[in-house]
């Protein structure tokens, strides 16, 4: 393996990414987790509610400026080391990014102070707007982003024009590109289960600490909540990663091939439980499979043959190994998932979701699986689309800048300094006050409304009326 610029530009921006989509996975959750809770208090009047909230919202505001700090050095990147992607593709991914910028980050640049600094500033009913809007913020920054890497991954809409670049024909068709409904979908769901696996853990942890207190405090509330998120979302995550799983069957089957670890291509394939992927050899060792559901898991006839990777030359088969084992680890977490809602939801209908230490343990243990799955899931989606940048149109060697393997490897050494320095203490800091808890961090008297400046750190005022008028 020659650690060439192109090498080293691919480990700099995964690096780099693997950092970044830690952080909006959890804020688009938490941000819609963020809403409910304002508005159950406005609801209901419950003084818990509007606690949790201001505990989780300042989670939030560090969560959302590591993000954005993060995505930032992504878009340098770009043009440093992927300036001849850009040249080639800008006519129809630059909109798509200027979009993403125009409408969602504007959005929730527009809102986010309102929401952390405004509960003085307005009136409750505007204050819950302004939350909600952050979060439709969230949500649309998601669409974006996720329409521009769908269409890398089957694009559609475009022509190339004689000096090579790519012109958009129908954006219509470059937005909602074939893969794009479905990575949507499962990235969102991603993200709520992300966000319910995190408050789950926190809360859990805080149940387990508070042994002496009874009734529904705060950290009961919110792991309920969590819970019951993941009952819900967990069963339907597996749906939607079967839904993705089928496009990519269809669009993808160099893809397919290299996460199922299929060879040969054949009738009838086998599903492979385990195995070490050999490109040298082209086959997997100590494997272990059924034999003859291959066709089932990808719902199509028994009779129907599947690719397999000696379909394609050698320089254009995906690097198996890392689809192979990172799709293992996605699916075996969702599992656990699926078993940890389950469970929770019948200890929640029996009434002992509280008292069981081994389940609550359970959801501390669990709670970065979510980083994990979402880790391993966008590293089957990339490196599964190679040799492409986007898929069997452009080489991801042809989108490189004119750089040196000095160059890159330098400021990749300054980006792993500066990233393991500066977003292991934010990580740090965000995991002390998960562990304080809200009734902790929020111990001493709040100031009133009418009398202080209003911060995410103070309360709302005893004597606002949640929900009255403007």
């Amino acid at each position: 393996m020659e650690f060439d610029a192109l090498l080293l530009s691919r480990l700099q921006f995964a690096f780099t990414i693997a950092f970044h989509i830690l952080f909006p996975a959890f804020t688009i959750g938490l941000a819609a987790f963020l809403a409910v809770l304002e508005g159950l208090w406005l609801w209901t009047k419950r003084d818990a509610f509007k606690t949790l909230y201001l505990f989780w919202v300042k989670i939030f505001a560090l969560s959302f400026g590591m993000g954005v700090v993060s995505g930032v050095v992504l878009s340098y990147q770009l043009g440093t080391n992927w300036s001849e992607f850009i040249r080639l593709t800008g006519g129809v991914i630059g909109p798509l990014l200027a979009y993403e910028v125009l409408t969602a980050f504007f959005l929730e640049a527009s809102f986010l102070g309102v929401m952390l600094f405004g509960w003085k500033k307005v009136g409750p009913r505007l204050h819950f707007l302004a939350t909600v809007l952050v979060a439709v913020g969230t949500t649309i920054s998601a669409f974006w982003i996720l329409s521009a890497n769908s269409w890398m991954q089957t694009p559609a809409g475009f022509e190339i024009m004689a000096d090579g670049r790519f012109e958009a024909t129908d954006y219509w068709q470059v937005i909602f590109n074939p893969s794009f409904p479905s990575r949507l979908v499962h990235m969102l769901l991603a993200a709520f289960i992300t966000t319910g696996l995190v408050v789950g853990a926190a809360s859990a942890w805080r149940v387990l600490k508070e042994r002496a207190v009874t009734g529904w405090s705060e950290s009961r509330i919110a792991l309920a909540m969590a819970v019951g998120l993941i009952a819900v979302v967990a069963p339907l995550q597996l749906l939607a990663g079967h839904w993705s799983g089928e496009v990519a069957h269809k669009l993808q089957p160099s893809k397919t091939a290299a996460i199922e670890g299929y060879w040969e291509t054949r009738a009838d394939q086998p599903l492979h439980l385990f195995g070490i992927p050999d490109r040298e050899a082209q086959k997997n060792h100590w494997q272990v499979s059924i034999p003859g559901i291959g066709n089932a898991i990808q719902n199509v006839p028994k009779d129907e043959v599947i690719l397999g990777l000696d379909a394609w030359p050698r320089e254009d088969q995906p690097p198996p190994a890392i689809p192979f084992f990172a799709f293992r680890i996605m699916v075996g977490l969702g599992l656990l998932m699926i078993a940890l809602g389950g469970v929770g939801a019948v200890l929640l209908w029996r009434r002992r979701l509280f008292e069981s230490r081994w389940f609550l343990r359970f959801c501390v243990a669990m709670g970065p699986s979510g980083f994990i799955a979402v880790l391993a899931g966008w590293m089957v989606t990339e490196v599964g689309r190679q040799p492409w940048v986007v898929y069997g149109v452009l080489r991801t060697r042809d989108a490189v800048s004119p750089v040196t393997a000095g160059e890159v490897a330098t400021s990749l050494l300054a980006y792993v300094v500066v990233y393991s320095i500066v977003f292991t203490a934010g990580a740090l800091f965000i995991l002390r006050l998960m562990a304080e808890g809200p009734v902790a961090a929020l111990a001493e008297p709040a100031p009133r409304q009418d009398r202080a400046p209003g911060s995410p750190l103070a309360k709302a005022p005893e004597d606002t009326t949640p929900g009255e008028d403007l």
